[in-house]
């Protein structure tokens, strides 16, 4: 997609993100017709206690939309690829129509020769066949999620009458296929399903899966703790080393899993394209229904409050020094246990909305995964550093596969 357009980037437009920014464009807020148990967008209905509960109350204006279209396509005169990412609440309570014009917004704004992509993220329950023939026709990369087989998937994800979603996921997901609709699998993982890594991995693959994201679920309580449903520290080290040894041996190039892209990335010397193992961040903004701006899609709170695009142009906003002092606060807030880890430049202290527990010296701001995340990243050293090598004389990291090597578990891998 890429046409002509007479609008001109507002004075002030960030000059920052060369490479380009993203928002998370919230079009109904967090109204949806499930009530998964660990959702934590849910209870943003109390920032706009006035709304109620009409599905109107919280839909994006088109004044609003048109807004943001034109401005975020504006703001980003030398990215090489313009993202647009909607997410919910469930963005397609919306319907087809509001994509639409989206679509038709895009066209009218965009510049020559600019890619722009569109990606939502889907419970997947109310698509049909039309919204999957919009999606292909449109290019739309769909996040959608889903937990695992039934009895781990429906453990926490459960329509507004407890009845368990698998089925109507699953549907979902044979629809998308059945029109040829790129999928990313996006599996939260809690106390319950993180327990069979094996097992979660397998039932993906016979899906006919290629791309997964699996989430850790921390529900932070107060005082250090967690909700009985968040997952443990060294279990998700244990999750991710399994699958690791799973994946390394069997389907590296052919099953894509977030966390060791972002790991390989970091070991070629890349910026990781996972906003929680970067340094900084920042870059990563949410956009509520209404126009309201936030630093983050984990941190839409009073507080963190930029202002609303109808009121003040969308890059004066990314350009606030409260953002970037937002982004920046993520390095320069590392405890000294972070600051000297082995394996800090995989880590880069995790999401700072995990940072709740307390160093070995007691001093705050550890991430709560800190345990997990150091057994994995050590844990793959080797074979990352081997994978590297591949890449560096001009060979697929897949090549690991068929190359001298042992198990990571109990012995280094072959140079």
């Amino acid at each position: 997609m890429a046409r002509s357009s007479s609008h001109s980037m507002r004075p002030g437009a960030s000059q920052r993100w060369v490479h380009g920014f993203h928002v998370m464009v919230k079009p109904i807020g967090p109204i949806c017709n499930l009530d998964c148990a660990y959702c934590y967008y849910l209870d943003k209905e109390s920032l706009y206690p006035d709304n109620g509960p009409m599905l109107n109350a919280w839909r994006m204006s088109d004044a609003t939309l048109e807004t943001f279209v034109r401005d975020y396509i504006a703001a980003q005169p030398r990215a090489p690829e313009i993202n647009f990412g909607f997410q919910g609440g469930e963005p397609t309570l919306l319907g087809l129509e509001f994509f639409r014009k989206v679509i038709a917004l895009q066209y009218k704004y965009a510049r020559p020769l600019q890619p722009i992509s569109n990606m939502v993220q889907t419970n997947g329950t109310l698509l049909d066949d039309r919204w999957c023939q919009f999606f292909k026709e449109h290019n739309f990369l769909v996040g959608l999620s889903l937990d695992g087989p039934p009895d781990l998937h429906d453990k926490y994800r459960c329509d507004k009458a407890g009845r368990g979603t698998h089925s109507n996921v699953l549907r979902g997901l044979r629809l998308l296929q059945k029109h040829g609709v790129d999928v990313n699998i996006l599996c939260v993982l809690n106390r319950h399903n993180a327990g069979y890594p094996l097992r979660l991995y397998d039932y993906f693959k016979s899906l006919d899966i290629r791309f997964i994201q699996f989430i850790p679920i921390v529900e932070h309580v107060g005082l250090g703790t967690v909700s009985d449903r968040s997952i443990l520290p060294e279990q998700y080290g244990s999750f991710l080393t399994t699958l690791f040894d799973e994946w390394i041996q069997h389907d590296v190039g052919n099953m894509f899993i977030n966390l060791f892209d972002v790991a390989l990335q970091a070991y070629a010397g890349e910026t990781p394209s996972l906003c929680v193992h970067a340094e900084t961040c920042g870059g990563a903004l949410a956009l509520e229904h209404n126009g309201d701006l936030y630093a983050c899609d984990h941190f839409v709170e009073p507080r963190h409050l930029r202002g609303n695009i109808q009121n003040i142009p969308l890059p004066l906003l990314i350009d606030d020094p409260s953002q970037d002092s937002f982004g920046t606060a993520k390095r320069d807030s590392l405890p000294a246990q972070c600051r000297t880890c082995s394996v800090r430049f995989l880590c880069h202290g995790g999401c700072p909305k995990d940072r709740f527990s307390i160093t070995e010296s007691k001093e705050p701001g550890l991430n709560y995964l800190c345990a997990g995340y150091k057994h994995f990243f050590t844990h793959i050293d080797a074979p990352m550093r081997q994978m590297k090598s591949y890449l560096e004389r001009g060979l697929p990291a897949s090549s690991i596969m068929s190359g001298p090597c042992v198990s990571p578990v109990t012995e280094a891998w072959g140079e």
